[in-house]
């Protein structure tokens, strides 16, 4: 760069980075932000006037990778532009994108400087210097060092201005190998953070004002590690630990498998006031021949079993899951299976997907693919019996009394929106409570995704 054009440069450089995907990629995306703070750069959400540009990518979607170049087509346009006034423009790509497609993204897309996978995030700010120097780098090799030893940690003002709930990874990559998931090759094998950085992490965002904390993972309740005493522990034992931390009012955590869901977890739902009552357990399917086909490794009547545990523990709790219709090979009984399930589980609420083939994944390679028509009947049967499930659940709730947290300010002039124990937004009038505070409410009418409420004196 020129020393006119280093002189046009902003004293405070800025990032903007925009985030694709899962809760994870919402935390790591804060996490890289962290890491660049150390050294100057300041978040931007204005895509114009930041210095650094990261898109952090996510593979699960049919398409993900296609959305990702087009993106790039318009950020190029930007590049250009800023360069023509002397203001340079670093351009990253980051994520299971990044992973997946690593020095492909160069050659399609050479408006990008940097590609950079999950695990090598806290290398982020010398391959930012680097690629300012004008190299073009590739960073998409599994980190042999913990990298979230190496992230700084948040600056306390940073984390107050997330709000009151945040996100914390204890866990990343799976073992499982679905036929139709991608993670296992854009995140990596399992690993669990230690219990003491984990411990530590939450302490910091308690003392910075956050009262709720999710703990993720691609396959969070398989989370294991050396605890105080000596023993190994795994995620029941860690959310007891968590509940005595001050401040942390609440806990959830997320993405689960079944298989995973021990005696300790279940224990965990029983006997802490501060896990909310509310799973995400994805079954993915009620066919047993095509969870067989999935790798699941679960039958329909194993996670019936298991859900008539939970409940058993915790009668309150409320179900979420996910679903693929259209798997290759489903057939109509397949799919009936699947309904069936949801009736006899009753969901809370629940995500579900028609199959697309992900490249790389044994999914893709198998025959009998369903057409689509018939995945888009199917789908649109499952979403009616699944949205008539969740507007069931909220009406129940109609006239109870429950403790929400205040979150955000409303929509509307003179409100306030809090989270019910069930994940749903709570709408209250802003004179209930202030942000941060956790109130005692009545449900006075339940609208289609959110709660209205009057306080309880």
């Amino acid at each position: 760069m020129t020393e006119a054009a280093r002189a046009a440069q902003p004293e405070g450089k800025k990032v903007f980075v925009k985030t694709y995907g899962c809760q994870m990629n919402v935390y790591d995306s804060q996490r890289m932000s962290d890491a660049l703070a150390a050294d100057g750069y300041q978040p931007t959400d204005k895509i114009e006037d930041a210095d650094l540009v990261l898109l952090n990518t996510c593979h699960i979607r049919e398409k993900a990778a296609e959305k990702v170049y087009s993106e790039l087509g318009r950020i190029r346009q930007l590049k250009e532009e800023r360069g023509r006034d002397g203001r340079e423009t670093v351009v990253g790509v980051t994520g299971c994108v990044a992973q997946a497609e690593g020095r492909e993204i160069l050659r399609r897309a050479p408006v990008v400087d940097l590609v950079i996978g999950p695990q090598t995030y806290h290398r982020l700010p010398n391959v930012v210097q680097r690629a300012r120097g004008g190299e073009k780098i590739v960073e998409t090799e599994y980190a042999i060092e913990d990298k979230f030893e190496h992230l700084p940690a948040p600056r306390r003002s940073a984390v107050r201005s997330r709000g009151v709930t945040a996100f914390l990874t204890v866990q990343e990559g799976c073992d499982k190998f679905c036929t139709f998931c991608v993670v296992p090759y854009t995140r990596g094998s399992e690993v669990s953070r230690p219990v003491a950085q984990i411990v530590a992490e939450a302490e910091r965002l308690a003392e910075a004002g956050v009262r709720e904390v999710t703990l993720l993972g691609q396959n969070v309740n398989a989370w294991h590690g050396e605890g105080a005493d000596g023993r190994e522990w795994g995620l029941g034992e860690l959310l007891f630990r968590l509940a005595e931390i001050p401040g942390l009012d609440r806990l959830r955590y997320t993405t689960s498998h079944p298989r995973d869901m021990d005696d300790a977890l279940i224990a965990a739902h029983r006997d802490l006031a501060n896990l909310m009552p509310y799973l995400h357990l994805p079954v993915q399917s009620g066919s047993d021949r095509i969870l067989k086909a999935m790798n699941r490794k679960h039958t329909g009547d194993d996670y019936r079993r298991l859900i008539e545990r939970i409940r058993e523990a915790r009668p309150d709790i409320a179900m979420s899951g996910d679903f693929i219709v259209g798997f290759p090979g489903e057939t109509d009984a397949d799919f009936a299976d699947t309904m069936q399930l949801v009736r006899d589980v009753g969901y809370a609420q629940a995500f579900s997907f028609k199959y697309s083939p992900r490249p790389g994944t044994p999914g893709a390679d198998l025959g009998s693919q369903v057409p689509e028509n018939v995945k888009d009947e199917r789908l649109q049967a499952l979403q009616a019996l699944l949205v008539e499930q969740q507007r069931a659940f909220a009406a129940s709730l109609i006239g109870q009394t429950m403790d929400v947290l205040l979150e955000k300010p409303g929509r509307q002039p003179g409100q306030r929106v809090g989270r019910s124990p069930w994940l749903q937004p709570v709408i209250v009038d802003e004179n209930a409570g202030e942000i941060g505070d956790i109130i005692r409410v009545r449900i006075t009418e339940a609208g289609t995704n959110s709660l209205f409420s009057e306080p309880v004196s």
